[in-house]
């Protein structure tokens, strides 16, 4: 008796069937949880749950991040230094070797971005 009649089944399973995440499905979920211990300075919420990342783009080979974000205002006063601060954040992540960030503002930041903790922390729900 073979193992595999041993198991029940009747051939091995198929080499290219993923096992768990990819590399690039664990890196994503390393950013998504850096970018949740950056807080807006205005606001006692994280980035990621505000709606502020409008985009993560990770390439697994060279260990890069893109990352698309927003404020809630154009006029906001950290606009300049904020970006820097997100980077920094994600390149601490083990795994990643380089990280940009680029502040985009269309479409404009809305509160329907904002997941539901997020509201339900600020009293909006």
């Amino acid at each position: 008796m073979s193992v595999f009649e041993w198991l029940g089944k009747s051939e091995p399973p198929p080499a290219d069937e993923p096992e768990g995440p990819s590399a690039r499905e664990a890196l994503e979920e390393s950013v998504i949880a850096a970018l949740k211990t950056v807080f807006d300075p205005e606001i006692p919420v994280n980035i990621y749950d505000l709606g502020l990342i409008y985009g993560i783009s990770i390439d697994p080979e060279s260990a890069h991040v893109d990352i698309e974000m927003t404020l809630t205002a154009p006029g906001c006063p950290v606009a300049q230094t904020f970006p820097g601060e997100v980077e920094r954040r994600v390149m601490e992540v083990p795994g990643i070797n380089s990280a940009k960030v680029e502040l985009v503002w269309e479409p404009p930041w809305t509160r329907d971005r904002m997941t539901e903790a997020a509201m339900l922390s600020l009293g909006m729900l």
